[in-house]
């Protein structure tokens, strides 16, 4: 059976570390499902501005842990600040992590991490703007391209995605 992984994001996330390595898992022979708390497409962020919509396949209360492999968490500023105020979206990634499934958290991403309270004692990169937040709660902050403790998975930038989407399928194929 095909492995599943689900990519959590709204509008605003960071366009190329959603379809990165969405494409990289796809190549691999994952499958991939966006799920996002509203319906029809969400718009990326790209250069300073808006960039491509990608299609919404499913909305929160219509997926769940269980039925996934890992769980994919995209940047941009404004993509993981919103979701992080949403209580479905961290119930989601909290539920991820009490069943120890990869949890791999790109650039602003691990600001949900953050918001679940699943970082403490644990190895985290992000973007350079959010290192505070992960050692205020706990995290061991990283400068490097991927840090992997346990079932967390996490990058700092777009420069990133290439060994944090091979990190990710590493996992996978465990």
């Amino acid at each position: 059976m095909t492995k599943r992984v689900l990519i959590l994001a709204t509008d605003g996330f960071e366009q190329s570390e959603l379809l990165g390595p969405k494409k990289a898992l796809e190549d691999a022979g994952f499958a991939t499902v966006v799920a996002s708390p509203k319906p029809g497409s969400i718009k990326g962020w790209k250069d300073h501005n808006w960039g491509d919509s990608v299609r919404v396949d499913a909305t929160l209360d219509e997926v769940s842990a269980a039925d996934f492999d890992a769980l994919l968490l995209p940047g941009g500023q404004m993509n993981p600040d919103i979701l992080r105020m949403n209580e479905d979206a961290v119930d989601l990634v909290i539920d991820f992590d009490d069943a120890g499934k990869p949890i791999a958290a790109i650039c602003h991403g691990p600001w949900l991490l953050v918001e679940a309270d699943i970082v403490d004692g644990r190895t985290l990169t992000g973007w350079p703007s959010i290192h505070t937040d992960l050692a205020n709660a706990g995290a061991n902050v990283v400068d490097q391209e991927v840090a992997v403790d346990g079932n967390f998975i996490t990058s700092r930038m777009p420069d990133d995605i290439p060994a944090f989407s091979a990190a990710l399928i590493a996992a996978l194929a465990d």
